[in-house]
C-alpha cells in the first residue's frame, strides 16, 4: 500500500514523464513541481523502486523512468499505442494534459451524471466552475462537457458535472461532405463571387485554379471589402491564403478536430490518391450529421 507522498511522486512522475518524449525525469525536476525537498524524493524514489513502480536510469542524462506496474497501480491505462485525449477549456486546448481515464459515476439521465477524469498532467488551472471539453476519445469517439464541481490534486482527477455526452458516428467525410464542388477563379471579381454564393445559398467557396487550392473567400470576406469601397477587386486579392484540407475517407471526429483547432468552418475535401479537390465539408454538415453536437462550440473566422 502506497503512502500519499509516494503516491504523489509517482503521479508526478507519469506526468511530467507523459511529455517528456521518453526521457528520463530527474529527481530535481519532480521536487520542483511538488515543491519538496530533492532529498525526500530520492529517498523514497528507492521505495518506489523496490516495489517495481520506478526504473532508474543512469548517467548524467539520466533520472527515473515509471513502469507499466506504476500505472496500473495508479489506475491509469497503460498502451503503447498513446492517444491524445484532449482537454479544452474557454474552447482552447489545454497543453500538455489529457485524458487517462473516465469514469461516471452514475447515469441516471443522459448529460445529467458525474464523470471522473483521470488526468495525465498537471490539473492546477483546473479550477471549481470552469466549463471543460473532453475529447473524442479514440474508440468510441466520445465527447463530454462539464463543469469542474471537483478536484483531487492527490489522485489527479477532476470531477466534472456533465452537461453533454454525446458520441460521434464514425461515418467518413464521404458520407456527409457535399461533392458537387462550387469554387471560383482567382481572377473573378467581387461582384461574380457575390452572385455565386448568394445563388448557391453557401457562404464561402474555395479558389481554385487548375486543380490548385489557392485560397478560400467567404461572405464576410466581401461584405468587408464593400463597405470600404472595394467592391472592384479580384477575388485573389482579399481571400484567405489559410486553407485546410481533409481526405474523403477521414472520420467526422478527425473534421471536428481540426476545425476546432484552426478556428475554421469549412474544410476542401481532397481525393484520396492525388490531392485534387473534390468537394467540401462545412460546420453545418456536421451539426447536422451529429445529434445536437452544436453544443460542442466551433470557433470561426466567419
Amino acid at each position: 500500500m502506497l503512502t500519499s507522498v509516494q503516491k504523489e511522486i509517482l503521479q508526478s512522475l507519469i506526468n511530467l514523464y507523459q511529455n517528456s518524449e521518453g526521457k528520463s525525469i530527474k529527481g530535481e525536476d519532480i521536487a520542483e513541481v511538488m515543491n519538496r525537498n530533492p532529498g525526500t524524493i530520492r529517498n523514497q524514489m528507492q521505495s518506489l523502486r523496490s516495489l517495481g513502480l520506478v526504473k532508474g536510469v543512469p548517467g548524467p542524462r539520466g533520472g527515473y523512468k515509471p513502469t507499466v506496474e506504476a500505472y496500473h497501480n495508479l489506475n491509469i491505462s497503460f498502451s503503447n499505442d498513446q492517444f491524445d485525449v484532449s482537454i479544452y477549456k474557454d474552447d482552447v486546448k489545454m497543453e500538455d494534459l489529457s485524458v487517462a481515464k473516465i469514469e461516471f459515476t452514475s447515469i441516471p439521465h443522459p448529460g445529467e451524471c458525474e464523470a471522473a477524469i483521470k488526468v495525465l498532467g498537471s490539473i492546477k488551472n483546473l479550477k471549481l466552475g470552469d466549463e471543460v471539453r473532453i475529447g473524442p476519445t479514440p474508440v468510441n469517439n466520445l465527447g463530454i462537457i462539464g463543469e469542474v464541481v471537483g478536484r483531487d490534486d492527490m489522485d489527479n482527477i477532476v470531477l466534472l458535472d456533465t452537461k453533454t455526452i454525446r458520441s460521434i458516428p464514425k461515418n467518413t467525410i464521404e458520407d456527409i461532405g457535399s461533392f458537387d464542388l462550387i469554387y471560383l477563379d482567382p481572377e473573378d471579381d467581387l461582384r461574380y463571387a457575390s452572385l455565386v454564393l448568394s445563388e448557391n445559398f453557401i457562404e464561402g467557396a474555395p479558389v481554385i485554379k487548375d486543380d490548385y487550392i489557392l485560397g478560400m473567400l467567404t461572405l464576410t470576406d466581401i461584405v468587408k471589402a464593400f463597405a470600404k469601397g472595394q467592391e472592384n477587386l479580384k477575388i485573389q486579392e482579399i481571400m484567405c491564403e489559410k486553407v485546410k484540407v481533409i481526405n474523403k475517407t477521414a472520420t467526422l471526429a478527425s473534421a471536428l478536430d481540426k476545425m476546432v483547432k484552426e478556428h475554421i468552418g469549412r474544410l476542401v475535401i481532397v481525393d484520396e490518391d492525388d490531392r485534387k479537390p473534390i468537394g467540401i465539408v462545412t460546420r453545418k454538415d456536421l451539426i447536422r450529421s451529429v445529434t445536437s453536437f452544436d453544443k460542442f462550440p466551433i470557433e470561426t473566422n466567419e
